[in-house]
């Protein structure tokens, strides 16, 4: 095929680069590939264009998706509508950051070892813990991965885990943790929609392989659970507290270095990084200096050279990338560099009035829609007491096709909860962040008033 039909190249240029290695024609750089294998005919692809018609394709293609920005989001579970200042893409944008990956010659790459350990510092103020790591791939792996901390720390195989974590969560924990010959026990709600610690505690007492609870607050319902003393009881029988927790909601709840849990976990797409259809994303994982040299991926790590300047170093890696398969406590391979530091960059620029504002607009506007919502007749709350910007409801009819109802009006709807909670029929789960407007709210209640 002639290479100048897919590369910018005149014949002139193309001759002279295939002189410089040797080669008559562009067939001879194939011949080691077996004629049977190699395509000899034209690909089939429409004619080319202009870049302005390439662009005007692209953006006929695109109308055909879903715009956020054309619709109103009150689905979360776990990805969600927060508003993103507009200096965070400015900043993370730049092309130093944008281009960033992995610090593999790690000691010349003290830009991006430097965001790594602003990042780890601000997880570490935000969730009261002494340590973080970077590069976990999301929520999910993160809880996956502080369960099997756990279990190596303790040298037990089994975990509780509470039924109030996202059922995604539960089923990347259970893939991560079977393989290795560990045990996932779940533990029951009770009536308010809380996990029941005491059977928890009862269980960690009665079996003494249980290396962990697993708990997530905000719940998958949105309710706070209110792990108390729960820290100290555990840890009489050797048990660890592992949490999930949304980061938006600490600088209003208690952190979880407060309560005593050993290893905080958590999603952090809340901050400042975009829906984006699902990902990329970013876990974090922050743990007690005890729990240090078990931390997955990287930690980054600040030091002192020859004349006593400041730089970074990568302290501790356990990926199998950098020390015997065998004695690895983690396989992360890829790198969450420019998710983490979005949220790096999002935490500094709001600073901690900023982010507490943003908590108390989706407690209060949470509170808001729940209470008009559940006014209207068919629609019910189904766990009572505190909510952080998540409700779950029943609901007049099908969720499914409430949705479908909703999205004719410019909203997206709640999550149908039927499948992961069959125990929940005709029951969905609201989210409400701090983007939603009270005429917003408003709508969508005159909206589900007119259904059924």
């Amino acid at each position: 095929m002639n290479g100048q039909h897919y590369l910018p190249l005149t014949d002139p240029v193309l001759q002279e680069m295939l002189a410089s290695f040797g080669a008559a024609s562009i067939e001879d750089l194939f011949r080691d590939i077996p004629p049977a294998i190699q395509l000899t005919r034209e690909l089939d692809l429409p004619p080319s264009l202009s870049e302005p018609e390439a662009l005007a394709h692209l953006r006929h293609l695109a109308a055909k998706n879903m715009n956020l920005e054309d619709y109103t989001c009150f689905l979360g579970a776990g990805a969600y509508d927060h508003y993103i200042p507009s200096a965070v893409r400015h900043l993370t944008h730049r092309s130093e950051f944008y281009t960033a990956y992995t610090p593999y010659q790690a000691e010349i790459s003290q830009g991006i070892l430097q965001a790594i350990f602003e990042y780890q510092t601000l997880i570490c103020q935000l969730t009261g813990l002494d340590v973080a790591n970077a590069s976990l791939y999301d929520g999910a792996s993160a809880l996956a991965e502080g369960a099997v901390m756990a279990c190596g720390a303790t040298g037990k195989r089994k975990v509780l885990v509470s039924r109030g974590i996202n059922p995604q969560y539960r089923q990347v924990l259970k893939s991560y943790l079977e393989v290795r010959g560990l045990e996932v026990n779940e533990v029951l709600l009770t009536a308010g929609g809380q996990t029941n610690l005491d059977e928890a505690l009862r269980r960690s007492e009665q079996d003494p392989e249980t290396a962990a609870l697993l708990l997530q607050t905000p719940n998958f319902f949105g309710v706070i659970e209110e792990p108390g003393h729960l820290a100290d009881t555990l840890h009489e029988h050797g048990t660890l507290l592992v949490v999930s927790v949304d980061p938006i909601s600490l600088p209003l709840l208690k952190t979880p270095g407060e309560y005593g849990a050993d290893i905080a976990t958590g999603e952090g797409q809340a901050l400042g990084n975009p829906l984006s259809m699902g990902g990329p994303y970013l876990g974090f994982l922050a743990a007690r200096e005890n729990l240090l040299r078990r931390l997955p991926g990287r930690i980054v790590g600040e030091t002192r050279d020859a004349s006593g300047l400041r730089g970074y170093v990568l302290t501790l890696q356990t990926r199998e990338q950098h020390i015997r398969r065998e004695r690895a406590t983690s396989n992360i391979c890829s790198n969450q560099a420019l998710n983490a530091l979005t949220a790096a960059v999002y935490m500094a620029l709001m600073g901690p009035e900023g982010m507490k504002t943003v908590a108390g607009h989706c407690l209060q506007k949470a509170a808001y829609a729940r209470e008009q919502i559940c006014a209207l007749p068919g629609y019910e709350l189904i766990f009572p007491g505190v909510h952080f910007k998540e409700f779950a409801v029943t609901v007049t009819g099908s969720p499914g096709e409430m949705n479908e109802y909703l999205l004719q009006h410019g909203i997206i709807g709640p999550l149908d909860l039927e499948q992961a909670y069959p125990e929940l029929p005709r029951s969905a789960l609201f989210c409400v962040t701090e983007k939603r407007s009270k005429a917003e709210i408003d709508t969508l209640v005159r909206v589900l008033e007119g259904w059924k």
